[in-house]
């Protein structure tokens, strides 16, 4: 995540950054000084941060992926970032929000990542100031690499500085879900032909519920993005520009659009469950009839057996030659005659 831009990035530089022996990607992933007219500048160091945002017309963009404390610090030490925030970027499990802390803003947004034909979910924290933004990953996410170069190749937008930095990285989020509310209703279109075979899995309802639990998981994260976009698009003067507004509207759109298929799925679900229970109670009721029926069919003949194997002397026409021949008659008429019945009937 970020390889691409590393492989830009000056040796010196690289030797500069911290890396976490335990990740694939640089902590630091992007560490950058813009002009006050959208270009880039430079790739800077975590500790040239304070002196950028001593000259006037420069801003900063850092992007961080599961930093150690002691590089937390340090931003925090460069940025003046709010402890409380600062501590709350250390924590991953956060709910999704937006903050205020003095001239700056904390954002938490929820994001998600198809991975190994799962759907994982992470997180982004994002500290937004007059003249820097700061995004920090945990968990399943994709770089932010792609939303900054779309921004790099548009100066006269990102000449709006850091708020429109914020929209592209809320913008990128957001349209990251598109392609996995896509395979949801992929996996639902396969799960609704299985519901309808003629015989029972249970591996279909495990499916269907875990798709469920899934959805319900992905409307979570999705949902307070609607608020947070909303809240950009009308609050924050100092922090937002007004030609940025609109900007956060279309991603609340975007979201809202999200969170009505979300919906639309886990009530199809829901119905899938439904249909299906309803399906195999009805088949279950389709056997009990067809048992019903062959039982009343060997009825007749064992009622009839039943009397004449009985050990008395006396029964109708027992000592008669044509008795014999006659009972098994009466037994065949019987039960063709109920055969017939039942069949009509649907029972057989």
């Amino acid at each position: 995540m970020g390889g691409a831009h590393d492989a830009a990035m000056d040796a010196s530089t690289k030797q500069q950054l911290p890396h976490d022996p335990t990740c694939t990607a640089p902590m630091l992933v992007n560490c950058v000084a813009y002009s006050a007219d959208g270009h880039r500048l430079r790739d800077i160091t975590v500790e040239e941060i304070s002196d950028v945002l001593e000259t006037p017309d420069q801003w900063v963009w850092v992007g961080v992926h599961e930093p150690t404390e002691q590089l937390l610090e340090k931003l925090q030490e460069e940025f003046n970032l709010h402890e409380l925030a600062v501590e709350d970027a250390q924590n991953a499990h956060q709910r999704s929000k937006i903050e205020v802390y003095g001239d700056s803003l904390f954002l938490v947004a929820h994001t998600a990542q198809t991975v190994t034909g799962k759907i994982a979910f992470g997180e982004t924290h994002v500290f937004l100031g007059k003249r820097y933004l700061v995004t920090i990953r945990h968990g399943a996410s994709l770089s932010y690499v792609a939303a900054r170069r779309g921004c790099e190749q548009s100066p006269d937008m990102l000449m709006l500085g850091p708020s429109y930095a914020l929209y592209a990285v809320l913008d990128f989020v957001v349209d990251n879900f598109f392609p996995i509310v896509r395979e949801f209703r992929e996996e639902l279109q396969e799960l609704e032909e299985e519901v309808f075979q003629d015989t029972f899995k249970r591996e279909t309802i495990r499916r269907l519920y875990e798709l469920k639990k899934e959805l319900v998981t992905l409307r979570l994260a999705i949902a307070p993005i609607q608020d947070i976009a909303n809240q950009l698009s009308r609050q924050y003067p100092t922090l937002i520009r007004d030609e940025v507004r609109p900007y956060f509207r279309d991603v609340y759109d975007h979201a809202a659009r999200i969170n009505e298929a979300t919906d639309t799925m886990r009530e199809m679900v829901t119905a899938a469950l439904s249909v299906n229970l309803a399906i195999v109670t009805v088949a279950q009721g389709e056997i009990v009839k067809r048992l019903a029926g062959w039982a009343a069919l060997l009825a007749a003949p064992t009622l009839l057996a039943s009397w004449y194997g009985m050990n008395f002397h006396h029964m109708p026409e027992l000592d008669k030659p044509w008795a014999y021949p006659a009972m098994i008659t009466l037994t065949v008429g019987i039960c063709t005659v109920l055969y017939v019945v039942l069949k009509r009937a649907g029972w057989l």
